[in-house]
């Protein structure tokens, strides 16, 4: 059974705000200065690593106990290579990343060969990352002029 999420995202006023909205939880995003924004939050791309981080720590913390595993703290560092000039039309290049990088960091007490197992556990269930990694179908639904 499939499960719909949505979301809006609406600019605002100044400079390259966007005010986005899921359930009522608002995430403001902005570009740098040095892109056009204000600086005033995180950028798109940002938040796309931010939400693959996310993504892994919940999977990682919801189904420990399920696989028998423990740890004291889990924090993911991530980057993300892209060339801006794609999506700013002055090169023929790849406008998103051509490829995301990430480190998990486990306190725990757990052998190396089960932090291993269950990292591969996180990532094949991992839904953003299975996004990112697969791709999704885009679909523009409609344009409305209000």
């Amino acid at each position: 059974m499939l499960t719909t999420f949505k979301a809006t995202a609406k600019k605002l006023p100044e400079g390259l705000q966007v005010e986005t909205d899921s359930r009522g939880f608002k995430i403001l995003m902005d570009e740098p200065e040095d892109l056009g924004g204000t600086n005033a939050s995180m950028n798109p791309v940002e938040a796309v690593l931010c939400a693959l981080g996310a993504c892994q720590t919940i999977v990682a913390s919801a189904f420990a106990s399920a696989h028998n595993f423990t740890f004291e703290e889990f924090h993911v560092e991530l980057e993300g290579d892209m060339d801006p000039d794609g999506f700013l039309g002055l090169a023929d290049v790849r406008n998103g990343f051509s490829e995301i990088r990430f480190v998990m960091h486990f306190k725990t007490n757990e052998p190396r060969e089960k932090v291993e197992e269950y990292v591969k556990f996180i990532e094949n269930t991992c839904p953003v990352g299975d996004c990112l990694a697969n791709g999704v179908k885009l679909v523009l639904a409609g344009i409305k002029i209000d």
